[in-house]
């Protein structure tokens, strides 16, 4: 008898889902079966493969209200937002079908007499998907339809915390009529995801999650000579310039630092406001955090969800105390927020001034519903502070002077940089990130790039 992962809602705490890990010889006939697979797949036209792929997300959709159910329950975003993670799945998978000929074309090179010669795009083989519980939709596919699209074969391993995301995309490729072993998803530990990647059948790992793990993906991989995508942690900063347009940045940079609890990879969780407007940005900005409603994820008027389990929120809690003892001021009180409880997922939301880099809560990840505001006396303060960080995966700047924001961005170190708006990943850009927040990149044309191996043709004629 297998061990089994329960799925512990954070709504009530009840056990929303239970599933077997599979064995040994499970993993063995699913590795087998997709690199049996990939040769059959590889050799199947790119425009039947794109056509299975677009049927595939059509019945995805069509199963919306029930997967945003789901999602709600197994990992608590409020059922009123839940549903726009598949509209999100669909968008993006769309566009990397769309963009999968270009990306897949052959690479010309000058003419030489005599000779044909051009660079071909091969799949790598089997790859592996590890997927996280916080956005359980569009972050596999960033991954899997570019994947499939290049002739590879997949296997998803999902979070423990949001298994039926990884059944429902299953069921939607094998109600399209997707070859037996093409994708796949395994229920597994921890160990025997760790024996996956070192297995000779799997040549290519895509992971996200925390840096930690990432490390330890990394050194399991090594020796192997095959790929790895990681995008691991954030601490993503906003830069509210002096003219900048006060009441639509504080609406934007309250939406970054709250959404789905905070509990975003590329969510606004430090803040630098020019010393002029710094204190009406901070009064409006928690006068709109205060209209937040904290609740149950299946109530339709909550706005802001328990995070994933109790010891998520134990851990912001304790940041945000260990910052005010350290001098931080508070600006929200728990107590206007029923729900907040200790020792429970349901937190209220905090808003943080007079912090510093000193406090944890500035440098490292919070993962939930707290930012910190920095007063700042100039763009280069700015800059240096919106640097001095492990991570860079985006930052943003809000300001009318879009020619001096794009100067400034040059110097920021991060994946991606936007003005006047965050929080957001636009398909047709690269997702990408420096320093600790990882490796590689999906999305956009040049995602496709790390699912394939690069092939020369020199011809003679």
């Amino acid at each position: 008898m297998t061990s089994k992962q329960k799925t512990i809602s954070p709504i009530d705490g009840s056990v929303y889902v239970e599933r077997h890990h599979a064995d040994a010889e499970q993993i063995n006939v699913a590795l087998e079966k997709a690199k049996k697979a990939q040769a059959t797949w590889r050799k199947t036209p790119l425009g039947e493969r794109k056509a299975i792929c677009n049927r595939a997300v059509d019945a995805f959709v069509a199963n919306k209200d029930e997967i945003a159910k789901e999602i709600c329950w197994q990992m608590g975003r409020p059922i009123r937002y839940a549903g726009s993670e598949v509209d999100s799945f669909a968008d993006r998978s769309r566009f990397m079908i769309s963009a999968a000929n270009e990306a897949l074309a052959p690479i010309q090179v000058s003419e030489k007499a005599g000779f044909i010669r051009y660079i071909d795009r091969e799949p790598v083989g089997v790859v592996l998907v590890i997927a996280p519980w916080n956005y359980p939709l569009h972050t596999p596919i960033n991954t899997i339809i570019p994947a499939l699209l290049a002739g590879n074969t997949v296997i998803l391993k999902h979070s423990a915390q949001t298994p039926l995301c990884a059944e429902r995309i299953d069921e939607a490729f094998q109600t399209v009529g997707l070859p037996d072993g093409v994708f796949q998803c395994l229920h597994m530990t921890h160990e025997a995801t760790e024996a996956v990647i070192q297995s000779p059948q799997i040549n290519f790992v895509a992971f996200t999650g925390s840096v930690s793990v990432g490390s330890n993906i990394e050194k399991i991989a090594a020796g192997r000579f095959i790929g790895t995508g990681l995008e691991l942690g954030g601490k993503d900063p906003s830069y509210i310039r002096a003219d900048a347009d006060l009441d639509f940045a504080v609406e934007n940079t309250v939406d970054g630092a709250f959404f789905n609890s905070g509990q975003s990879c590329c969510g606004i969780e430090r803040i630098y406001v020019h010393e002029s407007i710094f204190d009406a940005y901070v009064e409006k900005l928690v006068a709109l955090v205060k209209q937040y409603h904290l609740g149950r994820s299946d109530d339709p008027t909550t706005t802001l969800g328990p995070l994933v389990n109790a010891s998520a929120a134990a851990f912001v809690r304790d940041q945000i105390q260990e910052a005010v003892e350290q001098g931080a001021v508070a600006h929200i009180n728990p107590k206007d927020f029923p729900m907040d409880q200790d020792g429970t997922p349901y937190m209220a939301p905090q808003v943080l001034t007079k912090v510093s880099h000193r406090m944890r809560v500035m440098t490292e990840e919070s993962f939930g519903p707290v930012v910190g505001i920095m007063k700042v006396a100039s763009d280069e303060e700015a800059v240096e502070l919106m640097n001095d960080s492990e991570f860079g995966l985006t930052a943003s700047i809000f300001t009318q002077d879009i020619s001096t924001a794009i100067t400034l961005g040059q110097q920021i170190e991060t994946g991606t940089f936007f003005v006047n708006r965050c929080d957001f990943l636009d398909p047709e850009l690269a997702w990408t990130g420096v320093k600790n927040t990882g490796r590689g990149c999906t999305l956009s044309k040049l995602g496709f790039q790390a699912l394939t191996q690069l092939k020369s043709y020199h011809i003679k004629i």
